[in-house]
């Protein structure tokens, strides 16, 4: 079973629970899929849904910074169940301490020495990391590997 096919039966059983939030959470995730559906004028397999969800906790994160900067604490708490609900459809995240292992691997298979290197060691290390780390820890760290 695909990502798509298991959010919709996700919802279908939400509808059954009467779990409004969740019903809530799950329709606006397959919204935003839909939206790009109908974009591309195909179906987009598990990657692509993959990378929607990613960009949607991502918002969702930026989102709950500043409504904690703006004592927002209804909106947060809120934010926070969508995060959690958003991130059972994503696969595990590595630690920091696997992708600096990572990171050390890539530049060491690359041979890569200097920033200036900086783009070839992101676009081999962004595919073995999609879905599973967030992309500006990726970046600081191998900034912090080139040095």
């Amino acid at each position: 079973m695909n990502l798509s096919e298991r959010l919709t039966d996700d919802m279908k059983q939400a509808m059954k629970n009467q779990d409004k939030f969740r019903l809530s959470a799950i329709r606006m995730m397959r919204a935003a899929i839909k939206n790009l559906e109908i974009d591309l004028k195909r179906p987009l397999d598990d990657n692509e849904v993959l990378d929607i969800l990613s960009r949607e906790v991502k918002q969702r994160k930026d989102s709950l910074q500043e409504f904690d900067k703006a004592g927002r604490q209804d909106l947060v708490n809120d934010l926070a169940a969508e995060i959690e609900i958003i991130g059972q459809y994503l696969p595990t995240q590595l630690t920091e301490e696997e992708i600096k292992a990572i990171v050390t691997q890539t530049i060491q298979e690359l041979g890569a020495s200097s920033k200036a290197d900086m783009g070839k060691v992101m676009a081999a290390l962004l595919p073995k990391v999609k879905g599973r780390a967030e992309g500006r820890l990726v970046n600081q760290l191998v900034q912090q590997g080139l040095q």
